[in-house]
């Protein structure tokens, strides 16, 4: 054996070329992947960032609204208890996420058509706490949408009288092309005050947690999970959001498999080539060691030992490149989710036995096509 490995060791010393071009490809690949993997919990986090901000994708309302009157008013004219939401809230291990309570009613204001919301703070069901998704509205204040605003010529800091209730201005909102122009948002407690609606709630609004494929229906597996806790409400999904975000965490997940999945095959057809090479190189080398009696498994660890050397050097270079990449360029990548990008040392001892195994793996054929010459032949062509 000790033989072996010297014969193995002093070949790479003097086909060094060869050895350079086998270690440099899989040196890529293995830092490819180890920076693929550091960085997976950070695109994770940063594609769910992203297809968050997409919005609330599920409106749980009352099941006996008028349909029809609330895909036109854009709300229910029905309400259910405030207390709902607290009864999705506490159940545990329910499809939904960023729960938010909400009551809204169109009133008028100085002779214009003002959409009144309140909205409740956000709650979230037994161990699924997040960051939240909208902003807070604090007692006696309101949010003014920009066309309310520019019409009642309304300011941050003045007052509106809203069903005899005077609230101050927190803000005016950003113009945005949609109905939240001419919104007023207030909180829950307050616009059920001016409504007269104390402890009532006409929607919640929520994320769904599914990440199905496409032949499956996620609407109804959240109806029958809401008709468990509320069955006096149902569930509408705003499908072309609910998708969108799927397709999205979808694609991110199979892309990164892609890419490696590619180098590896293209990276094992490059070293499974120079193992043909070198060994048409060493023919004669493997015709003399054949004639002096080495067995076939002796020629095929030579040519198999030899290609797991570059890939535990390629492991090991490449795992302290990928790592070094990963940390350089990935936060300036996913600036949101930067602090989840760490060094993972678990990687190394993984990349230690999948290279090598790699490069034995591409260099099968050549060690079969070494063990099968004929010495006589060999010996006689030299």
């Amino acid at each position: 054996m000790r033989t072996t490995v010297l014969l193995i060791w002093k070949e790479l010393l003097h086909r060094w070329g060869s050895f350079l071009l086998g270690a440099t490809a899989l040196t890529a690949a293995v830092a490819l992947s180890v920076a693929l993997a550091i960085t997976e919990t950070a695109s994770q986090r940063e594609t769910r960032r992203v297809t968050r901000d997409l919005g609330f994708n599920l409106r749980i309302i009352p099941r006996e609204t008028d349909m029809e009157q609330f895909y036109l008013a854009g709300y229910s004219d029905q309400t259910m208890p405030e207390s709902s939401l607290d009864k999705l809230a506490s159940m545990e291990k329910f499809s939904y996420n960023h729960l938010v309570a909400s009551l809204q009613r169109k009133i008028q204001v100085a002779g214009h058509s003002v959409l009144l919301m309140g909205i409740s703070g956000e709650q979230a069901p037994p161990g699924k706490k997040k960051p939240p998704m909208i902003f807070s509205v604090e007692p006696g204040t309101v949010h003014v949408g920009y066309e309310i605003a520019r019409l009642l010529k309304l300011k941050k800091g003045d007052s509106i009288t809203l069903g005899g209730k005077g609230l101050r201005i927190a803000r005016v909102m950003p113009a945005t092309g949609t109905v939240d122009d001419v919104r007023v948002i207030g909180l829950l407690a307050d616009v059920q005050q001016v409504l007269g609606l104390e402890g009532r709630i006409n929607e919640i609004k929520a994320i769904d947690c599914l990440c199905l494929t496409a032949d499956e229906n996620p609407q109804a597996i959240l109806q029958s999970q809401l008709q468990q806790t509320l069955p006096e409400a149902r569930v509408v999904m705003q499908s072309s959001i609910a998708e969108a975000r799927a397709r999205q965490r979808q694609m991110s997940e199979k892309y990164a498999t892609f890419v490696i999945a590619a180098v590896l095959l293209v990276v094992a057809a490059w070293i499974g080539t120079l193992a043909i090479v070198n060994v048409r190189q060493r023919y004669g080398e493997i015709g003399l060691f054949r004639a002096l009696g080495y067995g076939s498994g002796r020629i095929a660890t030579l040519v198999l030992g030899r290609a797991v050397l570059i890939g535990l050097a390629a492991a090991l270079a490449g795992y302290f490149l990928g790592t070094w990449l990963a940390l350089t360029w990935a936060p300036g990548i996913f600036p949101v989710t930067a602090r989840a990008i760490r060094s993972q040392p678990i990687l190394l001892p993984w990349a230690m036995l999948a290279a090598p195994l790699l490069a034995a793996v591409a260099s099968l054929i050549p060690a079969a096509i070494a063990i099968t010459q004929d010495p006589a032949d060999v010996l006689r062509s030299q």
